[in-house]
């Protein structure tokens, strides 16, 4: 891919590079405070309600105390609010965009209402891309654990971010060249019925339980939609799980004096944060996407919110994966879709195997995931 003939911001350079390898499998000390420190009734509801979730086990205190957990517990996507590594904040390459774009999760018990969380973090990998979006790329993968009030582990995670060119994005780049050429989307009512209706049948699985004996390879989860995507639901993302880079006045202030390639300069010549290309369309079109786009974790969570809905209280998620294709700019919707492709029982646990895909109204693919569930057997095993 061609050198932009604009550069506005750094680029990524071999010098730097080198430097960041020198950080692979270093214990990370110092980092932004997390969102969460502790799983309050209060901010799980609030990730919740963000990603769309009004599952009663996280958010009715009464109807979770009646459940086989005794109580409320935080929906499994909830910690990426207690680590901002996990979410996406990454250190090295002054200057050169962060993508989110993919996961991988184990979860080892519940997190309870109430529990604190502390958390380890490492830079695991990098590795080199040359992508359609914008030529040159780094994956930067970390690997985060996180312990509960007892000190034992309650999951682990690999994240990793795609560290872009925003100049050779924006002028180069050849991912989004025909998305970005068509008219602005307009929705006929019928249209966006097609989200309502599924809205309107969303099955919560609760305290009917799904036994391991009913399920058979090939059985598919219900359709579950999500948008259409509006600046208004990426916000209300950020008020559960945050933000990275969402600071005000002083805190602003001191968080662009630490790091001065972090602030980008507004229409009013202001440094503001590289996060408002979520809310915000030149900063948008300034870093190559192709319009104001959702979170990376916010997807993830929403794939995770697929599988805890299908099965129910009795269910644990033990693990789940997800690798982001494209963006989801504003005005998308997605309907995110599953299906068995396994069962087996190990280590007592009677496991399922789920495969997702999610694509948008288009039917262009979006992420893919899919992860594995223990469910109650109808032995009692």
């Amino acid at each position: 891919m061609s050198e932009p003939a604009t550069r506005l911001f750094p680029k990524i350079t071999d010098e730097a590079l080198d430097d960041l390898r020198r950080r692979i499998g270093v214990p990370i000390e110092e980092t932004l405070e997390p969102w969460c420190y502790e799983a309050t009734r209060d901010n799980i509801r609030h990730f919740a309600h963000g990603i769309g979730d009004d599952n009663p086990l996280w958010c009715d205190p009464a109807y979770a105390e009646r459940s086989p957990l005794g109580g409320v517990v935080a929906l499994p996507s909830f910690l990426f609010a207690t680590n901002r590594i996990i979410s996406g904040y990454v250190g090295g390459l002054a200057g050169v965009h962060a993508m989110w774009a993919g996961a991988n999760w184990t979860w080892h018990r519940w997190l309870r209402r109430g529990e604190a969380v502390t958390t380890t973090a490492r830079l695991a990998d990098l590795v080199e891309h040359d992508t359609r979006f914008a030529g040159r790329a780094i994956q930067q993968i970390y690997h985060v654990e996180f312990f509960g009030a007892g000190g034992d582990k309650v999951a682990e995670a690999d994240s990793w971010c795609f560290r872009t060119d925003r100049d050779a994005a924006r002028e180069t780049g050849t991912k989004y060249t025909e998305v970005k050429a068509r008219p602005p989307r307009r929705y006929a009512p019928e249209e966006l019925d097609r989200a309502y209706r599924l809205y309107e049948t969303e099955e919560v699985r609760g305290a009917t339980p799904r036994y391991w004996e009913d399920v058979a390879i090939g059985d598919k989860l219900p359709t579950m939609a999500k948008g259409p995507m509006t600046v208004t639901g990426f916000i209300a993302f950020a008020q559960g799980w945050g933000g990275l880079y969402i600071r005000a006045n002083k805190l602003a202030w001191r968080q662009f004096a630490k790091h001065p390639g972090l602030g980008i300069r507004n229409r009013f010549g202001i440094p503001d944060c590289p996060e408002r290309v979520h809310w915000e369309a030149d900063m948008a079109a300034m870093v190559g996407a192709p319009g104001i786009y959702d979170y990376g974790p916010e997807r993830c969570s929403w794939l995770t919110h697929h599988l805890t809905n299908w099965m129910g209280d009795d269910g644990f998620l033990v693990n789940a994966h997800c690798k982001i294709r494209r963006h989801n700019p504003e005005g998308d919707m997605l309907f995110i879709d599953g299906r068995v492709t396994g069962r087996r029982v190990a280590d007592g646990r009677h496991l399922v195997d789920i495969a997702q895909e999610a694509r948008n109204q288009d039917g262009e693919l979006s992420v893919i995931g899919g992860g594995t569930l223990a469910l109650p057997s109808r032995g009692g095993a």
